[in-house]
């Protein structure tokens, strides 16, 4: 089944890593990635204040039914990861999160692994879980990631309904 994804992530310290995920993503002729934006979008945003942020973010998830956290080193510290997050478990989207820092920078090295961002969250849907109990995190060079993202999102769609 085709699946619209929005990637949450860390832009200035792991885009390079980032764009192995997506570009496989794109391998996949009947998906696509709505929730991606550019340097130029983001900045422009950045500009007109927090306001301007929620309101592109919000605009990138609305035809989405997956959130895919792509976490590298200080992924789970940023503010607007979190709130990607959380407007996420708001909007029932799939979720799920991916470990990126294996994945080779654009000086042929990887990064040390960062928290888990779900760590950060109470309960998930109901559940007297913790989010990241509910919400699998894999890791995209151990678990094999280019031959199974798309069934990643896939089983996150069908945890949340979609």
């Amino acid at each position: 089944m085709a699946r619209n994804i929005y990637f949450s992530f860390h832009y200035q310290r792991d885009i390079f890593r980032v764009q192995v995920v997506r570009n496989s993503w794109v391998c996949y002729p009947s998906n696509r990635h709505a929730g991606y934006f550019d340097r130029g979008l983001w900045e422009k945003a950045k500009t007109e204040g927090d306001a301007a942020i929620r309101r592109l973010i919000d605009n990138g998830m609305q035809q989405t039914g997956v959130t895919v956290v792509l976490i590298g080193a200080e992924t789970a510290s940023r503010p607007w990861v979190r709130y990607e997050i959380e407007r996420s478990i708001e909007l029932s989207k799939g979720l799920l999160g991916i470990r990126i820092h294996g994945i080779s920078s654009l000086h042929n090295s990887p990064d040390y692994p960062g928290s888990n961002p779900f760590d950060l969250y109470g309960p998930y849907s109901g559940n007297s879980l913790r989010t990241s109990y509910s919400v699998p995190v894999y890791d995209w060079i151990a678990n094999h990631g280019y031959q199974n993202f798309g069934s990643w999102v896939e089983q996150a769609a069908l945890r949340a309904g979609r």
